[in-house]
């Protein structure tokens, strides 16, 4: 074996590919969404890297066309995940013992496979299976799945260089030793990185997970699972456990050697999870590791000062791309008076102009909602609006589920600014915005701060640098990421480490060293070169 000092430097960014007509790699697209189109894929568990299959079914579909059924899938139970956690138990010893570049290598692996072979493959997985346009695919399924895997590697080099002080007559080093026992991951439906990066950010470190993948995200996490194989990833380093997680993360987070959660979802569901654990913590070997990134209330403040174009582009992007299906995706606005009126026949036009419907015609800027649980709960939100005084819908407000879960992109305009709209996290393509008078400006930025329970993403808008100051000074605990003229989605891995606090989640910051941190036991030891040789000290001694 190699003995060299070695280390991954800074990676650079995955090339975004723009699928512009005539373009090699949007003809590539299009033939695998149209082979993905005809597939029906049988899904199953996946323990230990053998596949099981249990007999209880579930469907997964197209969101824009419900009546498609793109695979079946076979739901866990508590038999299964306990299974999965021995498998993972199992597998931990030698992953441990691995040397951490190996385990380096196998993600580098993984990252030119989908960078090269397998990013259509992942793509039209998320496009049909998760909602995606080829644009916000291109930047999630290929772009950001690359970078955490590259970037990972990165910073898992910076982790292991911090060492202490040394010492004349001692030698001390620290071990980064991985967590004792498995890790669950808990990961969403809409982002197919965060499905790689939950995982893949503890093995990094050595630890080995038993993943419950969204059951409305399960053909680009199953193709994940896959491609790890083919990149040489251990079996059991990564157990899969489709299935709603009701039926079975009880046995999980009962078992004594539960090291971690790493989650990403909604606050009620990581609340949840954490009470399960800390009612189960007397019976842990350790007190597990809590990572989670949760909900958003995420807000754009405008100043009287701002550019009208690029804020309004900000508003629409950050709102509607993706229908509003990012924890990031700016769902409420605060907007002087002054600006308002110069900028307010823009968003409305641009808003009603945006084009909707199937994936798979590229000129559609919107797409359907993931579920008819969403459908419901967006569509009830814009009825409330549509019903109340305290609020006028001025663009969308219809939706229609008889072929796909579609939701018209809608702006709402709060007459007071504690509406629902303005203050719960709905998640999907609806802005609610106030209208603040232009003198309120400091008096609106503490309503901004006191009116979300989050604290995940926020931005300012403005060219006064004196209130832009002000803003981010007032707002200082609002947004874990917070944005300066810019929207408050894109958070790039290596530029803007992700996460946020309050109810947003413990702010571990994805995509960085802090997150990786995370998932290691350090172990201090020290070594006397030169030991005493009696127990008396030099101040004993006599004058």
């Amino acid at each position: 074996m190699n003995q060299a000092v070695f280390r991954f430097d800074l990676p650079t960014h995955e090339p975004t590919y723009t699928y512009a007509p005539g373009s090699p790699e949007r003809a590539s697209l299009r033939m695998e969404l149209e082979r993905q189109s005809r597939t029906k894929l049988d899904i199953p568990l996946i323990i230990g890297g053998k596949e099981i299959r249990t007999g209880n079914m579930g469907q997964v579909v197209m969101p824009h066309e419900h009546g498609h059924c793109l695979a079946t899938y076979h739901k866990a139970g508590p038999e299964e995940a306990r299974m999965a956690v021995e498998s993972a138990l199992r597998a931990k010893r030698e992953w441990m013992d691995l040397s951490w570049i190996e385990r380096c290598s196998i993600m580098l692996k993984v990252a030119e496979l989908v960078s090269k072979k397998y990013r259509d493959l992942l793509n039209a997985s998320t496009m049909l299976g998760q909602g995606k346009n080829a644009f916000q695919a291109e930047i999630d399924a290929a772009c950001e799945v690359v970078d955490y895997l590259r970037f990972g590697v990165h910073y898992a080099s910076k982790v292991y260089e911090g060492q202490p002080v040394p010492g004349s007559d001692t030698i001390n080093r620290m071990e980064y030793r991985p967590l004792e026992g498995f890790v669950f991951a808990v990961t969403p439906f809409n982002f197919t990185a965060i499905a790689l990066n939950l995982n893949t950010s503890v093995a990094i470190m050595g630890n080995t997970t038993v993943w419950k993948p969204s059951t409305t995200a399960l053909l680009s996490s199953y193709y994940l699972m896959q491609i790890y194989r083919e990149a040489g990833m251990p079996d059991g380093v990564i157990n899969f456990l489709p299935g709603p997680s009701g039926s079975f993360s009880q046995a999980i987070l009962e078992h004594p050697d539960l090291a971690g959660l790493h989650f990403t979802g909604s606050t009620a569901t990581f609340r949840s999870l954490w009470k399960s654990m800390a009612s189960n913590l007397d019976g842990y070997r350790n007190y597990p590791r809590l990572v989670g990134e949760t909900g958003g209330k995420d807000f754009v403040f405008a100043h009287a000062s701002a550019d009208p174009e690029e804020l309004a582009t900000a508003l629409v992007r950050g709102a509607f791309e993706y229908q509003g299906q990012k924890c990031s995706a700016t769902s409420r606005a605060y907007i002087p008076r002054s600006l308002w009126e110069k900028m307010k026949d823009t968003v409305i036009g641009w808003t009603e102009e945006l084009k909707m419907g199937d994936v798979r015609d590229f000129s559609n800027f919107a797409n359907a909602v993931i579920d008819e649980k969403s459908f419901n709960k967006i569509m009830s939100y814009i009825q409330n609006a549509k019903e109340s005084s305290d609020a006028s819908v001025l663009a969308g407000g219809t939706g229609d589920r008889s072929i796909g879960y579609f939701v018209r992109p809608t702006l709402i305009e709060a007459a007071e600014p504690h509406f629902a709209t303005m203050e719960q996290e709905i998640f999907g393509p609806v802005l609610s915005l106030y209208v603040y008078e232009d003198k309120d400006f400091e008096n609106t930025l503490e309503i901004c701060d006191r009116t979300s329970p989050y604290g995940l993403t926020g931005s300012v808008f403005g060219k006064d640098r004196y209130a832009i100051v002000e803003a981010c000074r007032k707002l200082r605990y609002a947004a874990g990421n917070f944005y300066v003229n810019d929207k408050t989605t894109g958070a790039v891995i290596g530029h803007q480490p992700f996460g946020g606090s309050r109810a947003s989640g413990t702010n571990d910051k994805a995509g960085s060293h802090l997150n990786l941190m995370r998932w290691v036991s350090p172990r201090t030891v020290k070594e006397n070169l030169v030991p005493p040789r009696h127990y008396r000290y030099c101040f004993m001694d006599e004058a």
